[in-house]
């Protein structure tokens, strides 16, 4: 049965006594509406595929009005005689992997066989708290650049650096994407980043000091609940007490904080650290690729101090600083804060102490490339950030050969340093 298709004639349709019924539109071929027996009318397009009969589904009535579906029927119609199949298609769309889908993989193949545990840790929290509530449904072929440009303009209003995170970590999830042919392109492309201001911090002598002192004093000081006499007394609910012996898991974490002030080593490469990568005969700490940010082994020369602050921890394991069930120790956050309350260096990050050893190299004069070197940097840009610190050790070279020349025009001698063996 066929009729030209108006919105009076397709609301004017009963429901059928079978499971449905079609009535064909006389003006496109394959175009029809489709009754159950429930009375939901949907507007469908038959059509062929590689001698198969294929039905489309439009959408229903009359949420698409008789003429718009019309039309959609039309271009399908131009579409399949050009040799499309918008079935298949719709398979195909459906099959797509979805942006929550795609950050699994990204994990999985991606972040997991060549980031660093703590970085996989970060990726995975951006994506857990930002990307996938707010994107992750979205199939990865759908997003726009206007998605992620929504989502960055979001976050910037409240943690400008984090949006910027949340971009790059896309950007590479995206650029992945178009590696495993799920879309032709980046949408991340052409979104402007927040600025951010490099931070630098170093500590002061004073604030080394204070620092040290916390380290000394830290695992010997044990907070305890007041007895109700002596809060009735103090008013004061707790308690410090001073231990004659040092708690063990605090002189563990205070040793980790020594090991990077006197390496500049990362959290993470301190953590991990082994006896065997220590060589006490030629002085060195061999730290494995695993560990490094380079994925490269990085050896380094060992101070006297450092030495000596190994030689002072007890060897109970394959690991430095051992954790529970064998593991090395996962984390120091809880004593970096106390020790951070103790030595009044609330904004003092644990990774600042790394700058602060490279700032403190760069002041003794040493070049940046040694202290590159020192540091396992692989880009000499990472090293430039300390460059204005070599300016007091480099006037003071300046002023030695301005002296010299002085002494050499006034014909006699002048009384420079001899500058080798710095």
């Amino acid at each position: 049965m066929a009729q030209k298709l108006t919105d009076r004639n397709v609301k004017a349709l009963k429901p059928p006594s079978g499971k449905y019924k079609i009535t064909y539109d006389t003006e496109v071929p394959g175009f029809g509406i489709r009754v159950t027996k429930a009375g939901v009318k949907s507007f469908i397009f038959n059509y062929a595929s590689q001698g198969r009969e294929r039905r489309y589904t439009i959408g229903t009535y009359p949420a698409w009005s008789v003429a718009a579906a019309r039309e959609e029927a039309g271009d399908l119609r131009k579409y399949v005689d050009r040799g499309g199949d918008p079935m298949a298609d719709r398979h195909a769309r459906r099959a797509e992997p979805t942006v929550s889908e795609l950050s699994t993989r990204y994990l999985d193949e991606h972040a997991k066989p060549k980031k660093r545990a703590s970085s996989v840790a970060g990726d995975k929290f951006l994506i857990d708290r930002h990307i996938n509530p707010e994107i992750g449904n979205l199939k990865v072929s759908a997003v726009a650049f206007t998605d992620v440009d929504r989502l960055h303009r979001k976050l910037s209003a409240d943690t400008p650096t984090q949006a910027n995170r949340v971009l790059a970590l896309l950007s590479k999830m995206f650029s992945l994407s178009i590696r495993w042919q799920y879309r032709a392109d980046n949408p991340v492309k052409g979104i402007e980043r927040n600025q951010e201001a490099g931070r630098k911090r170093y500590l002061s002598g004073d604030e080394m000091q204070r620092l040290i002192k916390a380290l000394n004093e830290y695992p010997y000081i044990q907070k305890v609940r007041a007895s109700a006499e002596e809060k009735a007394e103090t008013g004061q609910t707790w308690k410090i007490l001073h231990r004659e012996k040092p708690m063990r898991q605090r002189q563990q974490a205070c040793n980790v904080v020594r090991l990077l002030l006197l390496t500049g080593a990362r959290k993470g490469e301190a953590l991990a650290a082994r006896w065997d990568q220590f060589d006490f005969a030629k002085k060195t700490w061999t730290k494995p690729g695993a560990t490094t940010k380079q994925k490269t082994d990085h050896a380094v020369p060992l101070s006297a101090p450092a030495l000596s602050l190994l030689a002072e921890i007890e060897q109970t394991g394959p690991y430095v600083f051992p954790g529970k069930d064998g593991k090395p120790l996962g984390e120091i956050k809880h004593a970096w804060a106390s020790l951070q309350k103790l030595a009044d260096l609330p904004d003092v990050r644990l990774h600042d102490l790394r700058h602060t050893y490279a700032s403190q190299l760069v002041s003794a004069g040493l070049s940046l490339p040694i202290v590159g070197a020192l540091l396992g940097h692989t880009q000499a840009a990472t090293t430039a950030r300390y460059a204005h610190l070599m300016d007091d050790p480099l006037r003071e070279a300046t002023e030695r050969v301005g002296a010299a020349y002085e002494g050499a025009v006034n014909g006699g001698e002048s009384n420079v340093v001899n500058l080798r063996g710095r």
